[in-house]
């Protein structure tokens, strides 16, 4: 048939195409183009039905791939001709339809964009210091949307009846808020509250004014937001960071700070051209940068030349730094009591805050899914997150399988879920530490939302191989068909289906602790891997564990460990902080092997080597005394050149070969630590020759295994791969004998991306029908 002939075709577009501009996008560009027809939402993504020559009707849908707007995503695009014509004279935006299971996929929410700054901003403007002010290119979606199609009466906007003024841009496809679901305006939108500590409301002129002046005056506020409730303080006073501390029972762990804008930002971090773009981005996340010497509070980050920094991401914050007393950066911290969710409800957020909070700002836009800020840190593969949630949830990650649809439970610490759809998998926003009921209830009501919204019925489910995550326990009660995966496997998994790489790896997986299939726990390995299949060739040394998991709260534990392993006489160690009586009781456990089970970890490896050298003795927060270290490192690295000083770092590495596996003994590299300290060498130097020597030790590990494997394609993941130095020091050397190295990227290289690995594992047996558990 002629390129000039009158056709129609039906074309289907799936991926991130609804709460983000895509149907007016095409609208205007069916305009532009002569093509006549409709678009109209449905479960399976966006179906358009367009008239015009062939050839024009070819053009438009380059055009539609070349020129999508921001936010978009397509993941699949199917055209059919059809006939008859049906003589459409114009094109024509139809209302959605909703029959069948959905394949839409919703929108992360998504920072302001410059257009809507400048409508709070500009004086006269009607939207002039409105705090909700949104349009298709920004807003709030994930943490308002309810169920399929992404409409505004299944958002918890559907309490806020569209004014005139707001209707008729809702229905113009040449305004920039058509079809933009949270639209609201003064008149017909949310609004907000000031409210004193016992949860009163005060009627005064502008809550955002009260607020600032508290926060002036070094009180503490909480402020209900997009994702949930934030605490904030003055950032420059150590008085009212501290105060925060003590309130909230946080005595060291790094806080985040929400600064102005990027010359702000710049006067206490160094700024890169790539933390510019990260900061200023569409997903706003907090991201971890080096700190200056200035005037911020040096209790922000304890021990630590890290700071994690955000920039206003909603109209609200960005509102709140143009108030005349607002100090210009803000400590924005999970509104939470230690260890439980962020609270999202007003009621509830004044009855478990009015204790640590001074006053209270409130809205009354109902919050449907709590989410918690995006943590993000740069390196030299590019941006790694380490926490991932608002701004990246719920977008999927392309699988190469076709899955059936499964849920995969995930781990104990730093929680997520993942389910999974055909060839996509939807990683659940950070859940956080699965250790108590509360988590478990936002655990829970998470799934329940995310299935309901994905249209996802799961037919089998995967968990952990340890039997006493709670997690494993609520994949026990679904009843479903179960799958357990190994710990560090699962981990392996992850990059594998993140990066799609083919056949099998080397994976070094260096963590706190995972169950291993021989029942003792480990984490320090490498293993041949695919998401089929696992072979563990090597691994640390085992280690004693002293009081079991007391040990990753207490490090001192893992420094006797490491000592009596050694061989060391107890009269001759020196942990002063400590009192003898409690160690020479653990020595004793020691000895009788009582409650002392035997560990391969790097994470408790770290901890043990920061105890002996008096970096951190006892941990108030998860990998303190690692991070510590690390930072003591780092001060000794300062500019000299990591590559360097690995090239004429040589220590003496001695591995050996068991019966099941490759070992590398960390003898010798407890015996240079002690050395060192002994000869009154600076500690921070002592923790910079601990690293090199460690990653040069785990270099010559891989090369011996790949040797014999013949394989020399890498994973490194697990939590340590979180440390900057060990990571890039592994790359470096790696990359130099031509290795193929990946990591975690979009992925957490943390416990926060073992859910997905699970699902792959898990799928794929599924599909293969191999064993599984019965539930």
């Amino acid at each position: 048939m002629s390129d000039t002939t009158l056709s129609r075709a039906e074309i289907i577009i799936q991926g991130t195409v609804q709460g983000v501009g895509f149907r007016p996008f095409v609208y205007r560009l069916a305009r532009q183009n002569k093509v006549f027809g409709t678009i109209f939402n449905n479960d399976q993504g966006v179906i358009i039905e367009a008239e015009a020559a062939r050839a024009t009707i070819r053009d438009f849908i380059k055009n539609i791939h070349s020129t999508l707007p921001p936010l978009a995503r397509i993941t699949s695009l199917q055209q059919e001709w059809k006939s008859p014509q049906k003589g459409f004279t114009d094109f024509t935006i139809l209302p959605s339809v909703c029959s069948k299971p959905s394949h839409a996929m919703i929108p992360a929410d998504i920072a302001l964009c410059r257009d809507c700054l400048r409508d709070i901003t500009e004086p006269g403007n009607r939207r002039f210091s409105y705090p909700f002010t949104n349009c298709t290119n920004c807003g709030p979606r994930f943490t308002i949307v309810e169920s399929i199609p992404y409409d505004r009466p299944m958002t918890s906007m559907k309490s806020f009846p569209l004014c005139p003024a707001c209707r008729a841009e809702y229905e113009d496809p040449e305004n920039r808020r058509f079809h933009a679901q949270p639209n609201a305006c003064p008149v017909c939108g949310p609004s907000l509250t000031f409210h004193d500590a016992m949860g009163k409301q005060l009627l005064v002129s502008s809550p955002l004014q009260e607020i600032s002046f508290a926060l002036c005056q070094g009180k503490i506020a909480a402020m209900r937001g997009l994702g949930g409730f934030h605490l904030m303080v003055d950032a420059h006073s150590e008085w009212a960071v501290n105060r925060l501390r003590n309130k909230k029972g946080r005595k060291s762990k790094p806080l985040a700070v929400m600064t102005k804008n990027l010359e702000s930002a710049a006067s206490f971090c160094q700024l890169s051209q790539e933390a510019e773009e990260l900061l200023s981005g569409t997903e706003h996340p907090i991201v971890l940068l080096p700190r200056k010497e200035n005037g911020l509070a040096r209790s922000l980050t304890p021990n630590i030349d890290i700071i994690g920094v955000m920039l206003p991401y909603t109209p609200l914050h960005s509102l709140l730094f143009t108030q005349e007393d607002c100090p210009q950066t803000l400590v924005m911290t999970s509104g939470n009591r230690s260890g439980a969710p962020i609270f999202t409800d007003s009621m509830a957020g004044v009855a478990g805050l009015r204790e640590i909070a001074d006053c209270f700002l409130l809205h009354n836009r109902e919050i449907v899914t709590r989410v918690d800020d995006s943590v993000v840190k740069i390196t030299s593969r590019g941006p790694q997150l380490l926490r991932r949630a608002r701004g990246y949830v719920p977008s999927a990650t392309p699988l190469d399988n076709t899955l059936p649809p499964l849920l995969a439970c995930g781990a104990g610490l730093k929680s997520t879920f993942c389910l999974t759809r055909g060839q996509s998998a939807f990683l659940s926003q950070h859940i956080g530490d699965l250790f108590n009921l509360e988590s478990l209830d936002f655990y829970k009501e998470s799934i329940d939302h995310l299935t309901r919204l994905l249209q996802v019925e799961p037919e089998a489910v995967v968990c952990d191989l340890h039997p006493d995550y709670l997690s494993s326990h609520f994949a026990r009660e679904t009843g479903l068909p179960l799958y357990r995966v190994q710990h560090h496997h699962a981990h392996a998994a992850a990059v594998i289906a993140e990066h799609n790489i083919q056949g099998k790896v080397l994976a070094l997986i260096l963590d706190g602790s995972g169950l291993g299939d021989d029942n003792s726990l480990w984490g320090g390995e490498v293993l041949e891997a695919d998401c089929s299949s696992y072979t563990r060739l090597g691994s640390l040394t085992s280690m004693l564990l002293p009081g079991g998991d007391a040990a990753a709260e207490e490090p001192w534990r893992m420094a006797l460990s490491l000592l009596y392993t050694s061989g060391c006489n107890l009269d001759n160690v020196q942990l002063d902080s400590i009192e003898k009586t409690k160690q020479q009781a653990l020595w004793q456990m020691m000895k009788q092997g009582f409650n002392c089970p035997s560990t391969t970890s790097c994470g408790r490896f770290f901890d043990g080597v920061a105890a002996i050298l008096g970096v951190c003795l006892k941990a108030d927060y998860e990998g303190q005394a690692a991070i510590e270290l690390e930072a003591l490192a780092n001060q000794a690295l300062g500019k000299q050149s990591i590559a360097d000083l690995l090239a004429s770092c040589s220590p003496h590495t001695n591995i050996i070969q068991t019966e099941q596996r490759l070992v590398l003994q960390q003898e010798d590299l407890l015996s240079l630590v002690l050395k060192e300290k002994a000869a009154g060498r600076e500690t921070a130097k002592i923790a910079l020759d601990f690293h090199l020597c460690l990653i040069k030790n785990l270099f010559t590990l891989l090369l011996k295994i790949a040797q014999q494997t013949r394989n020399t394609t890498v994973v490194l993941s697990g939590g340590c791969m979180q440390n900057s130095l060990l990571l890039e020091g592994l790359i470096i050397l790696l990359e130099q004998v031509g290795f193929s190295v990946y990591t975690g990227q979009n992925i957490p290289v943390n416990d926060a991306g073992i859910s997905l690995g699970q699902a792959v594992i898990g799928g794929l047996r599924h599909v293969s029908g191999s064993t599984n558990e019965s539930a």
